[in-house]
């Protein structure tokens, strides 16, 4: 078994650190295993540039896993790597959609015996990554509500049994109740999906699945297909968006006849401002992003 180098968060809680030993007993008994907490991108980098050929395990979310794959991409070590993961976040989206196991103990010995397989990157046109999901406008709304109910929620409880996990419901809510209506030109592969005399009420780039804890937003994406999966909800009246609210717990969102799902390989978005969320990181307002995708990127141990 090739060496460990394990990638934790120093501002990791209690509860996270239980977790991530009970992980590393397991790895130990078949590898030789470093851990490095880091705080900030100087530290990732430091820890990331004495690697060496060692694979590297992200103890942690997705934001975590964002971290790790956008400083190796800056590095250009990302095509070199391989990469683990134990998730230890909150949504774990891109554990949830490429079926690794959320149990720390199954997903330590994933990292020692799964399979190596190579996987997609969306990267936009400033050269900053996106491994799961990027989306504007409702979502994105909700993601900047959720975030700061989270923090605030974040300090009532002990560990990971806090109330931080109510921030995005809280989020959802306040913006169904009064979202964004957005005019935007949507390109997909240089074709005109959407444009500016159909309003819209969110927009979705997927390499993976699902965001906010397993919301299934672009549900037919697949991170090893070479594809990205663009949903484009016109679900714009009072009606209309609480049936799309309940199709989209369902999955069955994309079905809608005021839905566009299409697929391709580079997606444009430009008009009104609108703020984006990347990985749970939110950004804007904007006027106009451009996203495209680099197939098998970098290498990923999966089941």
């Amino acid at each position: 078994m090739d060496p460990l180098l394990v990638i934790t968060n120093s501002d990791a809680g209690t509860a996270d650190e239980e977790s991530l030993d009970q992980a590393l007993t397991i790895l130990r008994a078949e590898a030789s295993v470093e851990v490095q907490a880091t705080s900030n991108p100087g530290e990732l980098d430091g820890v990331l540039h004495r690697a060496g050929s060692r694979r590297i395990v992200v103890a942690g979310g997705d934001g975590s896993l964002h971290a790790v794959i956008a400083a190796l991409h800056r590095r250009n070590d990302l095509k070199t790597a391989v990469i683990g993961l134990l998730p230890l976040g909150t949504g774990n989206d891109f554990a949830r959609g490429n079926a690794i196991p959320l149990d720390i103990e199954q997903a330590a010995r994933l990292v020692l015996h799964g399979e190596v397989r190579p996987m997609d990157l969306v990267v936009d046109e400033v050269g900053q990554v996106v491994v799961n999901n990027v989306h504007v406008g409702a979502g994105a709304n909700a993601s900047r509500r959720g975030a700061r109910w989270k923090t605030r929620l974040g300090s009532i409880g002990v560990g990971k049994a806090n109330l931080g996990k109510l921030g995005y419901p809280i989020g959802a809510a306040m913006t169904a109740w009064n979202p964004p209506v957005t005019r935007l030109r949507v390109e997909v592969d240089g074709k005109v999906v959407n444009d500016f005399h159909q309003p819209v009420l969110m927009v979705a780039v997927g390499n993976g699945s699902s965001v906010g804890g397993g919301a299934e937003i672009t549900p037919e994406a697949d991170t090893e297909d070479g594809r990205l999966d663009v949903m484009i909800s016109r679900s714009t009246g009072p009606m209309a968006r609480l049936l799309y609210a309940v199709r989209l717990g369902r999955a069955t969102h994309h079905e809608r006849e005021d839905v566009e799902y299409v697929r391709g390989t580079r997606v444009s978005v430009a008009g009104e401002e609108f703020w984006c969320s990347a990985d749970g990181e939110i950004y804007g307002p904007e006027r106009q992003r451009t996203w495209h995708l680099e197939p098998a990127a970098y290498s990923m141990v999966l089941p």
